[in-house]
């Protein structure tokens, strides 16, 4: 006997009165004659098809599901098949989501995603157990403890990956030039994220790292250029945006912001009206005429490549590294009721002349590949003027080659940076006018 109900709205009218209004009356009900659906209504055949659906779960799913379960898997399901980054947010998700633009939330520290149906490492956050345990972005996350990750959607294995801190989590991943995939275990920890670090990489040269992009990342990069400009950074700047996966859209265009005095930083267009928005850079700025080297890679999202493609079409820095990720989209959340919420894809965001980065990321300007920059050890046979016993000492900054940070050491692409740096320096110096003494009369 076949299962369909002989009134096929009959279940969705016995959904929460609470939830109907999100789900299925936003748009007006078509008259049930109507065969022909406008822009705005809702398409009759379909919602037959789906109260069908519905009721046939209800009467015959080997156990008994609720109303507000199937309603809220019905809108996973909606807003998965439209793209990667729109998702349907419960109260645990929400709430994440709310901790990590405040910059503090539980896990791992690893930014996941989709690429070809396979869980897809974007960037491991610096100073988390997932950067110490050495994953990299473009690992593919195989299994997350003995769970396969093929079928699981994002959000699915998001919640696996999460845990009380001091618990393990075994992922088997694939990397790219292994033959075999490798296991790593990590410990969860709470994860608190500093989006802002800098330091002097050398005399006259500062190095500025954005991990993310957070609610205050724009005041914190301007604090650190203070620091930096009374620590005598005049010389040189990195800006480094590596394996950052982006975040909040107002804290990219502050940062863009303090090193731009003008002009456009970025413009997004949608469908809606108010999604049409543009934002340029004001007069005043941190850092207007600092050299700057900006560090991209594979791992560099969303708001990172919003930075990099407004200081690119500038020309303030010069981009350098590998292309970036090339997510150019901008979500919205969109709240439904207190502890719930969408994030719904809404528009495409451009760079100033025009470019728009999804799926295509931003083209350093100089290509530099991750590697490894070796400093040759010091022969015990070789001898040079300051091992012998009593030399001058020079008018230098005492620094060797064997006495640089291991940062350097170990960061090809950073170092790179500094000697590009260095380079527009010397010939910075060399352009200058040479003022003439005036000559000496005996």
């Amino acid at each position: 006997m076949p299962l369909t109900p002989a009134d096929p709205f009959a279940p969705l009218r016995r959904l929460s009165a609470a939830l109907l209004p999100v789900a299925l009356l936003a748009l007006p009900l078509p008259a049930p004659a109507q065969t022909e659906t406008g822009a705005g209504d809702l398409p009759v055949e379909e919602i037959q098809a789906f109260g069908e659906v519905f009721e046939r779960i209800k009467r015959a799913y080997v156990e008994e599901v609720d109303d507000a379960t199937l309603l809220r898997n019905a809108m996973r399901g909606m807003l998965s098949e439209l793209d990667p980054h729109s998702t349907f947010l419960d109260a645990e998700a929400y709430r994440t989501l709310q901790e990590s633009t405040q910059g503090e939330f539980g896990g791992v520290g690893i930014e996941v995603g989709k690429r070809d149906g396979q869980l897809t490492v974007v960037t491991p956050i610096d100073d988390t157990p997932a950067s110490r345990a050495g994953l990299q972005a473009q690992d593919i996350i195989l299994r997350i403890d003995d769970t396969p990750t093929e079928g699981l959607s994002l959000q699915e294995a998001v919640d696996l990956m999460r845990g009380d801190p001091g618990t393990e989590i075994r992922l088997t991943i694939m990397r790219e030039g292994e033959s075999a995939p490798l296991s790593v275990t990590i410990e969860r920890e709470i994860i608190r994220t500093q989006s802002v670090k800098h330091e002097l990489l050398a005399p006259g040269f500062g190095y500025l790292r954005i991990s993310q992009f957070q609610t205050r990342t724009g005041d914190q990069v301007i604090e650190a250029l203070e620091t930096l400009r009374q620590a005598g950074a005049s010389k040189g700047l990195v800006l480094d945006l590596r394996n950052n996966p982006g975040g909040v859209l107002q804290a990219a265009v502050d940062v863009a912001d303090a090193f731009l005095d003008e002009g456009l930083i970025v413009y997004t267009e949608g469908r809606l009206p108010d999604s049409a928005m543009s934002f340029s850079a004001g007069r005043e700025t941190a850092a207007p005429e600092v050299p700057l080297v900006v560090l991209i890679n594979g791992g560099s999202a969303s708001a990172a490549g919003i930075v990099a493609g407004a200081l690119q079409d500038q020309r303030r820095g010069v981009v350098m590294g590998t292309e970036s990720f090339g997510k150019g989209s901008v979500q919205q959340i969109m709240p439904l009721g207190e502890d719930e919420a969408l994030k719904l894809t809404t528009a495409l965001y451009f760079t100033p002349s025009g470019r728009s980065i999804q799926a295509q990321g931003i083209a350093p300007d100089v290509e530099v590949v991750r590697g490894r920059l070796e400093v040759a050890e010091r022969s015990a046979l070789r001898v040079r003027e300051a091992d012998l016993e009593g030399h001058l000492e020079g008018n230098g900054d005492g620094r060797r080659a064997d006495e640089l940070s291991s940062r350097l050491r170990d960061d090809y692409q950073l170092g790179e940076a500094l000697n590009l740096l260095k380079a527009l320096n010397v010939l910075s110096q060399r352009d200058a006018p040479v003022t003439e003494s005036p000559a000496a009369t005996e």
